[in-house]
């Protein structure tokens, strides 16, 4: 098997690659910006997305101890009444 034969076939992957390249070779460019737009703006929101989520959490926890601590504090047993 000399180096022209084997080199003739291509593997499913890279016809698949080709496949996909001339997809994106016949859509316009405006169309092609727009892609390209769409995903640097989602991976820029992420990170105020995580940040929110993450603060939102913390102010969850402290609630959550804040309501724990109310309700046994606010339920504590007056031993100095006689009950009769």
């Amino acid at each position: 098997m000399g180096r022209k034969d084997a080199s003739a076939t291509n593997l499913p992957v890279d016809q698949y690659r080709k496949q996909i390249g001339k997809q994106d070779y016949k859509k316009t460019k405006t169309a092609l910006k727009l892609t390209r737009l769409k995903a640097e703006a989602k991976k820029n929101s992420s990170g105020f997305r995580d940040a929110f989520l993450v603060i939102a959490a913390i102010l969850f926890f402290v609630l959550c101890v804040y309501a724990f601590f109310y309700l046994n504090l606010s339920t504590e047993i007056n031993l100095d009444v006689d009950v009769d």
